[in-house]
């Protein structure tokens, strides 16, 4: 059995990045709250979606793209179980202070991850450099305690998922019509 072209798995990890982005930044906008609905979310979609996409690039022998999807697939992960723990009793809350410190290392991933994007494409770039912006906004939430800052966080964060979006979509149909329909 000869193997023949594998699927770009990006738009899949792109698509679970961006849909559960926008849901949980729904959230920090103060729009909801968190529910079941954005914790299934970053557990199937976040995480495991993204983990299947990484292990896909992977096997294309994309280093950035293998470590992109597995790294965030894994962030979803996280995030959810440091909810749910707490709430299931086997384990202490995280203090904002301590999420701080988890969320600016995120940042900090994310802003080399970012440099990694600056030989690719704007709408690749967007992504990155816009999530960056989030993980030190939503840093400066936690150390602060101010609830502006992770309204606006909320509202770039929507910014970020949508682009995330915009750009799974677009690789979609650039395969799909064999030639670019929207820039990415």
């Amino acid at each position: 059995m000869t193997e023949g072209k594998l699927a770009n798995p990006a738009p899949l990890g792109l698509m679970g990045f961006g849909m559960t982005t926008v849901l949980l930044n729904i959230h920090n906008a103060g729009f909801f709250p968190i529910t079941s609905m954005i914790l299934a979310m970053g557990l199937c979609f976040g995480g495991l979606a993204q983990l299947i996409a990484g292990i896909m690039e992977f096997k294309k022998g994309n280093t950035f793209g293998f470590t992109a999807f597995v790294s965030y697939g894994c962030f979803w992960l996280s995030l959810v179980l440091l909810i749910l723990l707490p709430k299931m009793g086997l384990a202490e809350e995280t203090p904002h202070g301590f999420m701080a410190c988890y969320l600016f290392m995120w940042g900090l991933f994310t802003l080399f991850m970012y440099v990694g994007t600056l030989k690719g494409g704007k709408g690749t770039q967007f992504i990155f450099l816009s999530l960056t912006i989030l993980f030190f906004l939503l840093t400066a939430r936690d150390i602060t305690g101010n609830a502006t800052i992770g309204i606006i966080a909320g509202w770039e964060g929507i910014l970020c998922g949508f682009s995330a979006i915009y750009v799974a979509m677009a690789e979609v149909l650039h395969e799909q019509w064999g030639r670019k329909l929207l820039p990415y």
